[in-house]
């Protein structure tokens, strides 16, 4: 039984509470997909920015998740790695967008970005909510030391390279604000799987952020994104997409890079259903009132 104050349970919580109408007059089969940066997708259901797949799992695990990505159409988001890992996982899904740590040494954050530049990545982001650790000194990752982000520093950020830059770990609306104000072109909100107790639902926050990022970024969302009803869910209060992380390990033991495409598949089949039993035909259609909340 997860522990109390536990942020992933909260948020599974929460989705589960946000309830549907059925609306069928007027209704045709839908179409999910999508458009990010100039590219168009299937579906606006993405992976996570997963790291270290290869450690924490077994050798070829990142490459797995990469062709499942491939496959399914999806976009790969992916975490911490060395240059060599990311230009591996390019090769395979070249609609890859890279997070990059708050690293303490700036210059390691410019020269990954340089290096995604270089490769032509999708967009490339920072992961602002790993600066600090679980009894909240300076994070250390892997020998790496983290250090927050300023509003300034993310400024530099965007303005240094012509990739769009994303923020992931923004869980209130003043991150949302100062990231906006700084020229970031994307959003994730996130606890980061429960960096800390008792954090707000990324869905809950999602439709006042998704306002006031509206014309200027596009917003995501993870943390417990389970399934197409899930991501219903969240692209009805005004997420552009979802990104689903451990469901994929799961689906990475069980069956490699094949099981990878097929919960994508699986996920893309139950999102397509959950529009055409609202009469939402397209993701531009989506109206937000179909949500109840019990």
């Amino acid at each position: 039984m997860p522990e109390i104050g536990n942020s992933n349970r909260i948020s599974r919580d929460y989705i589960d509470s946000l309830l549907i109408e059925t609306r069928y007059m007027d209704s045709a089969l839908p179409d999910p997909s999508f458009t990010l940066y100039g590219r168009t997708f299937p579906s606006p259901i993405m992976t996570a920015a997963l790291s270290h797949l290869d450690h924490f799992m077994y050798p070829g695990a990142a490459e797995a998740y990469a062709k499942g990505a491939r496959d399914a159409g999806a976009v790969l988001w992916y975490g911490m790695a060395e240059e060599e890992e990311v230009e591996r996982l390019f090769s395979i899904c070249p609609d890859m967008i890279e997070i990059i740590k708050p690293y303490r040494d700036r210059s390691l954050i410019r020269r990954k970005i340089e290096h995604a530049e270089k490769l032509g990545l999708l967009a490339v982001g920072v992961d602002i909510d790993h600066a600090f650790s679980s009894d909240g000194s300076l994070d250390n990752v892997n020998g790496w030391e983290m250090f927050p982000l300023t509003t300034g520093e993310l400024c530099e950020i965007c303005a240094s390279t012509s990739l769009p830059v994303i923020v992931k770990g923004v869980l209130s609306i003043s991150d949302a604000e100062k990231c906006l104000s700084a020229g970031a072109k994307g959003l994730v909100l996130s606890h980061h799987n429960n960096r800390i107790a008792y954090a707000v639902p990324p869905m809950a926050l999602l439709p006042e952020i998704a306002a006031a990022a509206s014309g200027k970024a596009p917003v995501f969302v993870d943390c417990e994104i389970q399934t197409g009803m899930d991501a219903f869910k969240a692209l009805a209060l005004g997420a552009a997409g979802v990104c689903i992380g451990r469901p994929l390990m799961t689906a990475i033991k069980q069956d490699s890079g094949n099981g990878v495409a097929a919960y994508l598949a699986k996920a893309n089949n139950e999102l397509k259903k959950a529009m055409a039993f609202t009469g939402c035909t397209t993701l531009g259609n989506m109206d937000a009132s179909v949500i109840r909340r019990l």
